[in-house]
C-alpha cells in the first residue's frame, strides 16, 4: 500500500551524524504524483523545531496504516516548492519497496549474526544470535554467565545484506527469558527496550531477505 495524501510520514535522515540520524520527525502527505510526493516540512515532535533538509538527503520514512502496521521505506530529497505553504518532494517509493510491519507481531527469522553484549564493565563479550526479529532477538553463551531476566543490556548487532552491505546496529535490549540448553549452552531471549525506527528497519530488511532465501529452497 502507498501513503495517501494528509497521511503522516515518520521521518529520519541517514547522515553520518549520529545524533542527528537518531531524530524523527514528522510530516503531512500535500500531494502525490507519479514520481514524487509533496510534503510539508518535517517538525521534531520533541523540540517543536522545522527540519530543515537539503536536495539529495537520504531518508528513512514509515507510515503507519489500520491495525498498526507501520509501512517502511526509503527515499531521498528531489526540490522544494513555495507556495502558499513550502513544500518538500521526495522520491515516489516503488510498491515492492514498502516493507509491511505489525507492530506487535514482527517477523523472527533464525539467523547466526554476530553479536556484541554489554552487561557491564565487567562482563562483556561476542557472541552469534540464535534468531532476530523487529521485535527482539535470542543469543547463545555459556552457561555460567550469570543472565536473569529482566537484565537490560547494551549490544551491537552486524546485519549483512545481500548486496554485500554490512550496517552496524546498537541497541539495548531487557532478558525475557533464559533457557538452558542440552550442549551446555543457554538460550538467552530479548525484546529491543531502546532501538531507533530506523535501526529496526534495518534488521527488518535483513528478516525479509532471509525469508526470501527460506522460500527460495
Amino acid at each position: 500500500m502507498l501513503p495517501k495524501v494528509n497521511q503522516i510520514l515518520y521521518i529520519q535522515v541517514n547522515s553520518i551524524d549520529e545524533e542527528e540520524a537518531r531524530q524523527e520527525s514528522k510530516s503531512r502527505i500535500a500531494d502525490i504524483t507519479d514520481t514524487y510526493i509533496s510534503m510539508e516540512i518535517p517538525i521534531n515532535e520533541k523540540s517543536g523545531r522545522l527540519k530543515r533538509l537539503y536536495h539529495g538527503d537520504e531518508l528513512s520514512v514509515y507510515f503507519v496504516t489500520d491495525g498498526g502496521v507501520k509501512n517502511y521505506f526509503n527515499t531521498s530529497v528531489m526540490g522544494f516548492t513555495d507556495d502558499v505553504i513550502r513544500l518538500v518532494h521526495i522520491k515516489k517509493p516503488e510498491l515492492d519497496a514498502i516493507t509491511k510491519v505489525q507492530r506487535r507481531n514482527f517477523l523472527r527469522v533464525p539467523a547466526e549474526l554476530e553479536l556484541a553484549v554489554k552487561f557491564s564493565e565487567q562482563l562483556q563479550f561476542v557472541s552469534l544470535t540464535d534468531d532476530v526479529g523487529g521485535g527482539g532477538i535470542s543469543f547463545l553463551c555459556d552457561e555460567y554467565v550469570p543472565v536473569v531476566s529482566g537484565y537490560v543490556v547494551q549490544c551491537w548487532l552486524l546485519v549483512p545484506y545481500k548486496n554485500g552491505l554490512i550496517e552496524h546496529v546498537p541497541f539495548k535490549s531487557e532478558v525475557v527469558r533464559v533457557k538452558p540448553m542440552e550442549t551446555g549452552k543457554q538460550q538467552v531471549m530479548m525484546r529491543y527496550s531502546e532501538i531507533t525506527d530506523r535501526d529496526r528497519q534495518k534488521i527488518i530488511r535483513y528478516c525479509f531477505e532471509r525469508q526470501l532465501d527460506f522460500r527460495k529452497r
